[in-house]
């Protein structure tokens, strides 16, 4: 595995933009999923960006083709990928925005620890061990919160299975020949696995359709086209650029700007122990990519 090199100005730029984008986008998924069962909801956005991702390939004249090698660690990270938008999308219909970003971009403490054993470059440090300890102290504190809006256990739980599940991949990506295939064809293989699958486990977790509205359908198409499509791809070739953690880390501002946003567009209700609970895992994951 070759050596990734640190952030610097113009990959800072770009991860500020894609925490923004993934931060809006759980308050359209908590929208979107008035009209759409949650399971549902995620086969149908990994459809649509399945044929959006094949539509930009084409025009851009991207080769499909992926290395034999590559096969079982694309297949790997489709699963977790499937896996990981099960638990997120059931968590978002069974909690706030502001309770499941806060677990669910907890993805770098989890990437962060197993990157010290498993990744080149990426060990702990005292003040990255200093960072593990207040994320994982602000993880125990939304967890302990059980007072004051829409609290369930089951959706914290879902939400930092999904952080897991997203820390997966990133390691899947650097550990396997996957990392060898260009960010079009590692985010095709996510979306050719997660897409059947999860269109069909969606029966499983209760009704397909609800009180579909255009909103839900301008919703869905933004995620598939926006986030999917676009922030996924991104996402992909920064991870290709530069360490994983360091690009992980990033996301401790999608948790503060989801909370924002949630509060701002949803009138979600935020006690004080959320907002220390948020202060902990963002001081956290900024100190565990401080140099």
């Amino acid at each position: 595995m070759d050596q990734k090199r640190p952030i610097d100005a113009s990959g800072a730029a770009a991860l500020i933009g894609i925490a923004l984008l993934l931060a809006f986008n759980q308050v359209v998924i908590k929208v979107t999923g008035s009209g759409f069962g949650p399971v549902f909801q995620a086969g149908l956005r990994s459809v649509g960006a399945l044929v959006f991702l094949l539509i930009w390939m084409r025009v851009f004249r991207s080769p499909i083709e992926l290395p034999r090698a590559a096969l079982w660690g694309g297949a790997l990270s489709g699963l977790l990928f499937t896996v990981e938008f099960i638990c997120i999308f059931s968590a978002l219909d069974r909690t706030t925005v502001s309770r499941s970003s806060i677990l669910f971009y907890s993805m770098p403490v989890w990437l962060t620890l197993a990157g010290h054993v498993l990744l080149p470059g990426e060990r702990l440090s005292r003040m990255r061990i200093f960072g593990l300890v207040l994320a994982m102290g602000g993880i125990i504190v939304a967890f302990a919160d059980r007072d004051g809006g829409h609290v369930s256990l089951l959706g914290d739980l879902l939400a930092l299975a999904a952080a897991i599940c997203w820390a997966g991949i990133a390691l899947v990506v650097r550990m396997t020949d996957l990392s060898k295939a260009s960010a079009e064809m590692q985010l095709m293989c996510q979306l050719v696995v997660s897409a059947p699958l999860l269109l069909l486990a969606a029966p499983l977790f209760g009704e397909l359709i609800r009180d579909l509205q255009p909103i839900h359908l301008a919703g869905l198409a933004f995620q598939s086209i926006g986030v999917v499509g676009l922030g996924f791809l991104a996402w992909f070739r920064l991870l290709a650029v530069y360490q994983a953690s360091a690009v992980a880390s990033f996301s401790f501002l999608s948790p503060v700007l989801a909370v924002l946003l949630g509060w701002a567009l949803l009138g979600e209700q935020i006690g004080l122990q959320i907002w220390a609970a948020l202060a902990l895992v963002a001081a956290g994951i900024y100190l565990i990519n401080r140099p």
